[in-house]
C-alpha cells in the first residue's frame, strides 16, 4: 500500500462537484480512501493502492449525473428548493455573520458592545455580555466572551493559549456547517502555549515554537472563546491578565511570543446604523429573498460530507435552471419566503429543538457536532446558534412550566434542585431566563442568569435550592434567587458545562417549574 498525497490526485471532491460528479461516483472516490491519523501535522494522506484508486475513479464517471437542459417544472422545482433552504440555512448564516463581523478595522467592541475584528483575529469582550447585544440568541453572563472569523486556506491562523489556572475555559472553535472542530479547553487538558488553526487546504509544515496544527475541515471558520468568571468584583479584577494574552492573529505576524492586548482599554468600534430588518430580536443573519443568490457560495467552497454528492448535483441542477429562467427564479424566492415561515421560524419553539429531558425540559441533542443531523443543526442555528459540543456543555430549554402551560412574567415560579441535584458538572452551571426573543431581559439588577458563579445564594434548610422566576420579586431573602422576568412569555435556559456523568448519559433530570401565582 502506497501513501497518496491528497494534492496529487487529479480528482478531489470539490473539483468533482465543480464538473458535476455526482453522488455515487463520489461515493466511491470516498470509499478508496481513508484520512491518516497525521492529519493534524501534516497535509492529508489517502491511503489507497494507485491502481484501486484510479480504477475507483474510472468506475465512478460512469454514473449517471442529472441531465442539464431540462425544463424543469414547478413542483419540483418547489421541492428542492424547500429543501436546499433548510441544508444551507445555517451556513448562509454563517457567510452573513462572516462578511458582517469582518468589516471592523481593528479588534474591538462595535457600539463597545460586541467582539469584532478584521478576517483572521479576534475580538474579547473583558466582562460579561450585555442585554443589548442582538448578534446571537441565548447569550450567557458566566463567561467573558470572544469573537473572531478566519479564512484558514488563505491564511493559518494563530491561537493564544494563556495560562488560566484553575478557571473554566474553553475555545469553541467553528466551521462553516456550525459543527465543533478541534479540541482547546479545560476539558482536554490543553497546556498554554501557541496552536494554529489551519483550513482544509493548507499544505505548509508545522512552524517552530507551534504546538499543535488545529485542521478545519472547512475554509470558513469562526472561534468563540469562553472564559469562567464569578460575579465577584475580585474576579472581574482577576481575570484580566489571562483574557488579556487571548489573542488570535495571522501566521505571518507569529514571533513565538505571547502578545497582549488590554481589552478594557481597547477603544470601541462604531456601531452601523440599525437597518430595522429585526426589530428587537437577533440580527436577520438569512434574507430568503437573497438566499439563493448566496448558496451557491455554499457549494462552491463547502465539501460534501460522504452521502451528500447526490443533493449538491440536485441543488446545482436547481441552481443551474433557474439562471436562465426568470420565472423559476421568482419561484425559489416565493419558496424561501414560505419555507423561512412555516419551517425555519417554528424552530424558535424549544419543543422542537433535541429531545425531551424530563418534567417538561427539552435537551440538546447532537450540539456542535451535527454531521448529517439537519434538524437539530438548523434549529439550533435559528433558536440559539454556537452551542459547545455535547462533552463541553448540556443545554435544557422550556418554554412551558411543569404543568405545561406558557411561561409568562405576569405569573410567579419556583424552580426547585432537591438537595444534591444541582447539575453535576466539572465546570459551572447556570439558569438564565430569555425573553421573546431568546435574549436577556433589561432589567435593574442587571441579573439574567444565577448559578455556579454567585456565591450568596440562599439555600433551603434541607439543602435544596430555589430560584424564583416572575415579573415580580418575591421579595425579603428571597430576591437573590429571583431571576427577573418581563411582563409577557419568557424562556428558561440551563446550562451544564463539563458535564459529569448524570449530564452526559442523561439521568439527571431538570427541576420541575412550579407555578405559585
Amino acid at each position: 500500500m502506497k501513501n497518496i498525497q491528497l494534492t496529487n490526485l487529479d480528482i478531489t471532491r470539490r473539483d468533482a462537484m465543480k464538473s458535476s460528479l455526482g453522488a455515487a461516483s463520489l461515493a466511491a472516490l470516498g470509499s478508496a480512501a481513508t484520512v491518516s491519523a497525521g492529519v493534524a501535522a501534516s497535509a492529508v494522506v489517502l491511503t489507497a493502492d494507485k491502481a484501486q484508486a484510479q480504477s475507483a475513479a474510472s468506475a465512478a464517471l460512469q454514473v449517471t449525473q442529472p441531465a442539464t437542459g431540462i425544463t424543469m417544472h414547478t413542483d419540483y422545482a418547489r421541492t428542492v428548493a424547500q429543501i436546499a433552504y433548510v441544508w444551507g440555512w445555517p451556513m448562509v448564516n454563517m457567510l452573513n455573520r462572516n462578511a458582517r463581523t469582518t468589516q471592523a478595522p481593528r479588534p474591538g467592541l462595535v457600539g463597545g458592545i460586541l467582539p469584532a475584528a478584521p478576517r483572521g483575529q479576534i475580538g474579547m469582550l473583558h466582562d460579561y455580555i450585555v442585554p443589548e447585544e442582538t448578534f446571537v440568541t441565548c447569550p450567557n453572563q458566566d463567561v467573558v466572551y470572544g469573537l473572531g472569523f478566519f479564512s484558514l486556506d488563505q491564511e493559518p491562523v494563530v491561537v493564544q493559549v494563556p495560562d488560566f489556572g484553575d478557571r473554566f475555559w474553553v475555545y469553541a472553535l467553528y466551521d462553516a456547517r456550525t459543527d465543533q472542530f478541534g479540541q482547546l479547553g479545560k476539558p482536554y487538558g490543553t497546556k498554554p502555549g501557541f496552536y494554529l488553526l489551519a483550513g482544509p487546504r493548507w499544505n505548509g509544515l508545522k512552524p517552530a515554537g507551534i504546538t499543535e496544527i488545529v485542521r478545519c475541515p472547512t475554509a470558513l471558520a469562526n472561534a468563540i472563546p469562553r472564559i469562567f468568571q464569578d460575579d465577584a468584583a475580585e474576579d472581574k479584577k482577576a481575570i484580566q491578565s489571562a483574557i488579556n494574552q487571548v489573542v488570535f492573529y495571522p501566521l505571518k505576524d507569529f514571533t513565538g511570543q505571547m502578545k497582549t492586548i488590554e481589552w478594557a482599554k481597547v477603544p470601541n468600534l462604531p456601531a452601523p446604523p440599525p437597518d430595522g430588518s429585526s426589530g428587537d430580536g437577533e440580527t436577520k443573519w438569512v434574507v430568503p429573498e437573497k438566499f439563493f443568490d448566496q448558496f451557491g457560495e455554499v457549494l462552491d467552497t463547502v465539501d460534501p460530507l460522504p452521502g451528500e454528492e447526490a443533493l449538491y448535483g440536485q441543488f446545482r441542477l436547481l441552481l443551474d435552471v433557474a439562471s436562465k429562467d426568470p420565472e423559476l427564479k421568482k419561484l425559489l424566492v416565493q419558496t424561501a419566503v414560505e419555507t423561512e415561515q412555516k419551517v425555519i421560524h417554528p424552530f424558535f419553539q424549544w419543543k422542537y429543538n433535541g429531545h425531551p429531558a424530563g418534567n417538561g425540559w427539552n435537551r440538546s441533542t447532537n450540539n456542535a457536532q451535527f454531521g448529517v443531523d439537519y434538524y437539530n443543526r438548523t434549529g439550533t442555528a435559528k433558536s440559539n446558534m454556537f452551542d459547545n459540543r455535547p462533552t463541553e456543555t448540556q443545554y435544557f430549554y422550556t418554554d412551558n412550566d411543569g404543568a405545561g402551560a406558557e411561561l409568562s412574567g405576569g405569573s410567579s415560579y419556583e424552580i426547585t434542585f432537591p438537595a444534591g441535584q444541582e447539575p453535576p458538572v466539572n465546570g459551572f452551571w447556570s439558569v438564565t431566563l430569555y425573553n421573546d426573543k431568546h435574549l436577556f431581559h433589561a432589567n435593574d439588577l442587571k441579573r439574567y442568569s444565577l448559578g455556579t458563579k454567585n456565591k450568596n445564594l440562599k439555600r433551603n434548610a434541607d439543602g435544596s435550592l430555589t430560584l424564583y422566576a416572575g415579573a415580580k420579586s418575591p421579595g425579603g431573602d428571597k430576591q437573590g434567587n429571583w431571576l427577573p422576568a418581563p411582563n409577557g412569555h419568557f424562556s428558561l435556559y440551563i446550562r451544564a458545562y463539563w458535564g459529569k456523568e448524570g449530564i452526559l448519559d442523561g439521568s439527571w433530570k431538570p427541576p420541575v417549574i412550579r407555578k405559585v401565582a
